[in-house]
């Protein structure tokens, strides 16, 4: 047998094997500004490479790079670019992007960037965070198969949510949804809470801190906030920062509650930059990239391994003009496990908060709860429903009682029905008690082995 090889294969076996990767650290210079966009030549980077600007005093303006063309490389600054000048020098920044973190992060206010913004000092921890998030391959995710207590009761009765769930709040400016998100902050059982706060109002941001979260909330909640006057690159930061904070959570076996205003914002400031460096625009002025990146945000979320940490998420989503079928809204609704619609009727009724709750659905409820359960749920929405259906002959009195056995009840319960939805701002409503009082409600009768306590109760209870 003829053991001789080949001159190719005895010179490949010469050969290192690894090849050193030297990675050139050129400088370049920037030659145009347009818009949001900066161009600059002489650099040698790769999309997402973190680069300084240095102005003509010195000032550092920290970029990313966004994209290219030939050998012009477009930069998208993370702050604003006054005093910048033609000519200003472009450094490629080597350090990884991160953040410290330790226990001490909890209570504290952030930027897009890590940095602190609520004067109490810079961060400190033992870790260091890396901006890059860590993929989980979706077979080694744990199925969603248990409740999860938010403290909101038409929520916990009739739109379940389950461990590692994520869902959107849908609604137009001004119904209600920051008021909302800081009720589940503060009665939600969860480890952890993460807070992203992005491209609201400067004055939204203080207010929800004091007001809405509270000292008590803030004890156990992480907010990366960017208000609306930021640059679109640190919003969109700010979002993927506020995931990757929920993920260092959940990756020590923490159950954590993420909540983002507003996953429209991170969308508008994702078209911003697109269009900015030249990607056209597709459905109602939206690039193509901006649907590509919220299921990269969205799939973050959720559970982990079997008997490891969790993140249960709502997004909320603006809809313009009360527009459920704006792109965003649509797109969202595709890839979320159910969305919590709030009502702006409901809202100038003076009902708070003003849950639609016929027009919203969890699509993990028939997996966690009880199967009689779900039956009170679909009675709910359908006494709901048939006195909506009437509402109009009843309001003129054309609506003759007794032509229906199931208008009458729902006229009946109607009442009982709006009072449910209703809710204090300070009231928690536990998972046990609001299926209780959805029994209650209902007249449902326990069989008589578990007569004096509800067999419902009891099982979310066990669980």
């Amino acid at each position: 047998m003829n053991n001789r090889r080949s001159p190719l294969a005895r010179l490949q076996s010469y050969a290192p094997v690894k090849t050193p990767v030297i990675e050139a650290q050129a400088e370049g210079r920037i030659t145009r500004s347009v818009g949001l966009t900066l161009e600059a030549v002489g650099l040698n980077v790769s999309i997402g490479r973190q680069c300084e600007v240095i102005t003509a005093d010195k000032r550092r303006i920290e970029a990313e790079v966004v994209g290219f063309s030939g050998d012009k490389v477009f930069l998208m600054p993370i702050k604003n670019i006054d005093g910048l000048q033609p000519g200003a020098r472009v450094v490629p920044v080597s350090a990884q992007a991160g953040i410290r973190i330790g226990p001490q992060l909890l209570g504290r206010v952030i930027n897009g960037i890590g940095q602190p913004i609520d004067n109490k000092g810079p961060l400190v921890g033992d870790e260091f965070l890396d901006f890059i998030p860590r993929e989980i391959n979706p077979l080694q995710r744990h199925p969603i198969s248990e409740p999860l207590d938010v403290g909101i009761r038409a929520i916990n009765a009739l739109i379940t949510v389950g461990r590692g769930q994520r869902l959107g709040l849908f609604a137009g400016s001004g119904v209600g949804k920051s008021v909302l998100m800081g009720m589940m902050t503060r009665f939600t059982t969860a480890d952890v809470v993460v807070v992203g706060l992005v491209g609201e109002r400067g004055r939204e941001v203080k207010e929800f801190i004091d007001h809405i979260l509270g000292e008590e909330g803030m004890r156990r909640a992480v907010v990366v906030a960017s208000p609306a006057d930021d640059a679109p690159l640190m919003r969109l930061r700010a979002s993927q920062l506020s995931s990757r904070v929920a993920e260092h959570y959940r990756d020590k076996g923490k159950n954590v509650l993420l909540l983002m205003d507003s996953l429209t914002r991170f969308a508008q400031a994702q078209r911003e930059i697109a269009l900015a460096i030249g990607e056209p625009p597709a459905t109602k002025g939206y690039p193509p990239s901006v649907f590509a990146k919220i299921p990269q945000l969205v799939e973050r979320a959720g559970n982990a391994a079997a008997n490891e940490g969790s993140i249960t998420a709502f997004y909320t989503v603006l809809t313009e003009g009360d527009d459920l079928q704006d792109p965003i809204a649509d797109s969202a609704r595709a890839i979320l496990d159910g969305h919590v619609v709030l009502s702006r009727r409901l809202a100038e009724e003076g009902i708070y908060p003003a849950i639609d709750v016929e027009a919203s659905i969890s699509r993990a409820m028939q997996n966690i709860v009880a199967e009689d359960h779900v039956k009170m749920m679909q009675r709910f929405k359908q006494l709901l429903s048939r006195y909506q259906q009437n509402r109009d002959l009843i309001s003129i009195g054309a609506y003759t009682p007794g032509a229906d056995p199931e208008t009458d009840m729902a006229i009946e319960r109607f009442p009982h029905l709006r009072a449910f939805i209703q809710q204090g701002l300070r009231e928690p409503v536990h998972l046990s008690e609001a299926i209780n009082h959805l029994q209650s409600l209902l007249k449902v009768t326990p069989p008589p082995a578990a007569r004096g306590a509800s067999p419902l109760a009891a099982q979310h209870k066990k669980l």
